[in-house]
């Protein structure tokens, strides 16, 4: 199975970095979306930028830690950015983190640069990885859904039986939990981190939230 990094270089390197012509100025439009293992958050998120065009990307997890560990894809990203938006991202830095940045490890370091960076891109959904305590004018969301309800989605979609499911969602909670208070020093389950909290099930499908925050974007973004 190929790495993560060498289908961003392959297939998402165009997709991923935005030619700097096509870069917006001023404001700009960021979507955070954290979510539960198991509430449709990722599908949202794809949903999402197709529906508000081809100039929104979806930065997930994966995507976002590869670019962190490998040297050369945070070079081509840097390279990416207008140079006038690159003391931005520091200033970012330096403004939610202060001298403690420099005492973090060399990973943290790395992705929380590259996170600052792919905000000035703007047009971005940044799934996870405590996005929304980074840029605080972004439209921050949180997808929750009942514990039954990710259960089952976890079943059906992975193929996997209910203890194992079950496991997969405590060991996701669990690491999430800990990378954000580790990360940010908060909880990022309370509601007030984010705009507007959405708890997916039978009665609030992924397409119901994906109508919600297309409005909220909209309204917020003026798009």
């Amino acid at each position: 199975m190929k790495k993560i990094y060498q289908l961003i270089e392959k297939n998402l390197l165009k997709k991923i970095f935005p030619q700097k012509e096509e870069l917006v100025r001023g404001a700009l439009p960021i979507i955070t979306i954290s979510r539960e293992m198991g509430s449709g958050g990722k599908p949202i998120a794809n949903m999402v930028a197709k529906r508000l065009g081809e100039r929104w990307k979806v930065y997930d997890q994966e995507i976002i830690d590869e670019i962190a560990k490998e040297a050369h894809l945070e070079k081509k990203l840097v390279k990416s950015i207008d140079e006038k938006r690159l003391p931005l991202a520091e200033e970012l830095i330096a403004e939610i983190f202060g001298r403690r940045f420099l005492n973090m490890s060399a990973y943290y370091r790395h992705l929380v640069k590259v996170l600052s960076l792919v905000g000035q891109y703007g047009y971005a959904i940044i799934l996870g990885r405590g996005a929304n305590f980074i840029f605080p004018h972004a439209l921050k969301i949180r997808i929750i859904a009942d514990m039954n309800q990710r259960i089952t989605w976890e079943m059906t979609h992975e193929g996997i039986s209910r203890d194992e499911a079950m496991k997969r969602i405590e060991d996701s909670d669990e690491e999430r939990r800990i990378f954000v208070q580790t990360l940010f020093n908060h909880d990022q389950k309370k509601s007030h981190h984010y705009d507007i909290v959405i708890r997916t099930g039978p009665n609030l499908t992924i397409e119901d939230a994906t109508d919600i925050i297309i409005d909220l974007a909209k309204r917020r973004f003026k798009i």
